[in-house]
């Protein structure tokens, strides 16, 4: 029951009230990101495969500017990522926009994160068991090392979660994800302004 009905409800009465609360720290953010990022916009949607891995376009703000080299090459991330938005994802502010996506349907507050559509290709059929759901903000994975973890013992703890999904388990991940949060835990790999893509193998 919780699985099909109550889940849904769970998550849209959290983000509901997260937005209205919450709503003037992100009108604030993307202002100051708009000029942060020189012009290039405070927020980016890009196509996530989502439940069933039907695509949707997620919404999180844009930490990075659009500067490219001479021959008109995009810089490298750690070049482009300003410190605002160093500030803004080391708080996992960026994620706020993905509310939105919650209360239209396409996420839940909890599950899997939602990935690059070009990984759907490579991964095993127990991989794919991660979309059996809707994806999550914040999720079983995230509370055990975030990005930190290699896809493979993410993808491990994303289908743990699809067979042990339960009221009590989004409680437990609600709570451990605030606590990540204030810690400031597992953002990026080290040494790195964003994780490595996914190969298939790591």
């Amino acid at each position: 029951m919780y699985k099909h009905f109550f889940k849904r409800v769970f998550s849209f009465t959290i983000s509901f009230v997260a937005l209205l609360c919450l709503g003037w720290l992100i009108i604030i953010v993307a202002i100051w990101l708009h000029f942060a990022n020189k012009g290039a916009g405070a927020f980016f949607y890009q196509e996530r495969p989502g439940k069933n891995a039907k695509l949707f376009k997620v919404i999180k703000f844009k930490t990075m500017t659009d500067e490219v080299d001479a021959n008109g090459v995009p810089l490298p991330d750690e070049l482009r990522l300003t410190k605002v938005g160093r500030f803004v994802r080391s708080t996992s502010i960026d994620e706020l926009p993905q509310l939105i996506n919650v209360l239209k349907g396409d996420m839940a507050l909890i599950g899997p994160r939602p990935l690059l559509p070009e990984y759907l290709s490579i991964y095993t059929p127990e991989q794919m068991r991660r979309h059996e759901v809707r994806p999550g903000i914040t999720g079983w994975a995230q509370i055990h090392g975030r990005n930190e973890l290699a896809f493979t013992e993410r993808f491990k703890y994303d289908v743990y979660y699809v067979d042990h999904l339960s009221f009590a388990l989004d409680v437990k991940i609600f709570i451990l994800t605030i606590l990540k949060v204030f810690k400031r835990e597992g953002i990026s790999a080290e040494g790195m302004a964003t994780v490595d893509a996914f190969n298939g193998k790591n």
